[in-house]
């Protein structure tokens, strides 16, 4: 009988009492214990089962807590850290769900995550709390009346601290502090327009925490991006950062190869070549890594869709995009035509804090949008789009880019495939107009469509272009990759006679040969624009 998949629970001791299908990671809480990390941070692509590894490090280390049940079976038990489960108080908080379209709504937000911890504490020491932790329980009974009762930001910026020396106090022995998805918040201020005045809070909450905070023994924090030394986090750094291209806790999060043969084979499904385009393609130090959000759906639903969402950063990837200079570009545009680029990365900052072009390779690849791949040194990457599912969320953000809607782009296409030239002309027309403005900007809408060309048709066609940066015209190349697919030839012309101009860019490709060592049938096809309008013409040869 098949075991319940835990799609969108991400609590440990709820996957594991409801006896649901779990991918033992506990060899998690060996690495963690052997590192004995003063304070570190671990950065992974959103569902990539931070939370469910840090509920289930919550779960074993937690004093409080009788756990032994849960692990039975688990890879740690057989280890000599099992005599370490449930042996050290423990305070956990994640902000993972902390979001607000303003100061006030984000700070209730992180109230309540703060109050949640606090009132788990205040039932265990059952009023037993050392009068030295004045500061504790005053601030104790100002969360329970709210965020609106005299609770100042300065309060709220210090509760970290103040809970971990009252926990210290009780038990007489460091706390182990967890704090997950740490950098959410700070995701949804820089969203939401007001990061710089909440700049002050966020210093002074985690470098309060985290800083020489001598009642905490270890802290493990997790998030998509390294904090920066600058800015808002120049009290916070002092952490030890496990990215994407570390080896240190590689296998732990996502899932490896054999994982994933091991769940489709439990539920009836196997490894096909297809699942592997779709959901491989992360690298993690050189190991191979699937995404487990989008496995574990695909277990469910027994179809290859596209089931990863990122919304978290999303709005920062397209801003970020959209910002972009030219040196970016380049490799950008490199990483979308031939599939890889190499780049300067930089994985030791956040991109909301330091806006370049590394730092935003460096968002890229810590998002889950790019992978790094191969060797490559402490700047340089070399880098790949993962799998198909990122080529079409990729696809998305490029049409967006363009004012084209992600619909139109598939279905011209579509008809240009198809050979369905009248369909594939009036949809063109319409994106035409739809973009005039972006056609008139330095970095045209042509240049955008082939873009989306190449995304859309990776697999399907070697794509391939002469393409004349900032004159608008490009001669492109769909070299059909597949027996009995008809290759394809573009080019564009750009002026006021658009009837002249189309035959121009049509009798271009037939006097040049365009087609010559191509094998097989050819679709030549010549387009000439004029800002909304334009016109094509084709031939077959």
């Amino acid at each position: 009988m098949s075991r319940t998949l835990p799609i969108g629970d991400d609590q440990f001791r709820s996957v594991r009492e409801k006896h649901a299908y779990y991918v033992d990671k506990s060899l998690f809480i060996k690495e963690f214990l052997e590192k004995q990390d003063t304070a570190a941070l671990i950065t992974r692509p959103r569902r990539f089962g931070k939370t469910l590894n840090m509920t289930m490090l919550r779960e074993f280390l937690d004093i409080t807590r009788d756990s032994r049940e849960l692990f039975d079976g688990l890879k740690i038990m057989e280890t000599e850290y099992a005599q370490e489960i449930n042996s050290r108080p423990v305070v956990y908080f994640t902000f993972k769900d902390c979001a607000g379209k303003n100061q006030e709504e984000l700070m209730q937000s992180v109230w309540n995550s703060i109050f949640q911890e606090y009132r788990r504490y205040y039932g265990i020491f059952e009023g037993k709390v050392d009068k030295r932790d004045l500061y504790y329980i005053q601030f104790y009974q100002t969360l329970q009346e709210g965020l609106d009762k005299n609770l100042s930001r300065i309060d709220l910026s210090f509760s970290i601290q103040y809970l971990v020396t009252a926990v210290w106090r009780f038990f007489g022995k460091e706390a182990v502090l967890f704090i997950d998805e740490y950098d959410q918040p700070v995701l949804s201020s820089y969203e939401n327009g007001y990061r710089d005045e909440m700049g002050e809070f966020f210093s002074a909450m985690y470098g309060s925490a985290l800083k020489g905070n001598e009642y905490v023994s270890q802290a493990l924090l997790t998030g998509i991006q390294r904090v920066a030394k600058e800015s808002i986090f120049s009290k916070l750094n002092n952490l030890q950062v496990y990215s994407v291209v570390c080896e240190d806790y590689a296998e732990c999060f996502g899932m490896t190869e054999d994982e994933v043969k091991e769940v489709l084979d439990h539920y009836g499904l196997e490894l096909t070549k297809a699942v592997k385009q779709k959901y491989n393609g992360y690298q993690f130090c050189g190991i191979d890594i699937y995404n487990p959000w989008s496995v574990l759906n695909y277990a469910k639903n027994k179809k290859l869709g596209d089931y990863w969402v990122n919304t978290s950063t999303n709005y920062l990837v397209r801003q970020a995009l959209n910002s972009a200079g030219n040196h970016f570009r380049k490799d950008f545009d490199r990483l979308i035509e031939e599939g890889v680029t190499t780049a300067g990365v930089n994985l030791e900052t956040s991109f909301m804090e330091v806006q370049d072009t590394q730092s935003l390779w460096g968002l890229l690849v810590n998002s889950g949008y790019v992978a790094v791949t191969g060797d490559y040194d402490t700047i340089f990457m070399k880098m790949r789009i993962p799998n198909d599912e990122v080529k079409s969320e990729l696809q998305k953000i490029v049409a967006e880019q363009a004012h084209i809607s992600d619909d139109s782009l598939i279905g011209m296409f579509h008809y240009l495939q198809e050979g369905d030239m009248e369909h594939f002309m009036t949809v063109y027309k319409d994106i035409v107009i739809s973009c005039t403005s972006y056609f008139d900007a330095k970095e045209n809408a042509y240049h955008m469509l082939f873009l989306g060309m190449c995304i859309s048709l990776r697999g399907l066609y070697k794509v391939t272009s002469n393409l004349e940066m900032g004159l608008g015209r490009s001669d492109i190349l769909l070299e059909a990759l597949h027996p009995g697919q008809c290759h394809i030839l573009i080019e564009f012309k750009q002026g006021v006679d658009l009837v002249k101009l189309k035959k121009e860019a049509l009798g271009q490709i037939m006097e040049n040969r365009y087609y010559a060592g191509l094998k097989g049938r050819v679709l030549c096809l010549g387009i000439a624009h004029n800002k909304k309008e334009c016109d094509m013409v084709w031939e077959y040869v």
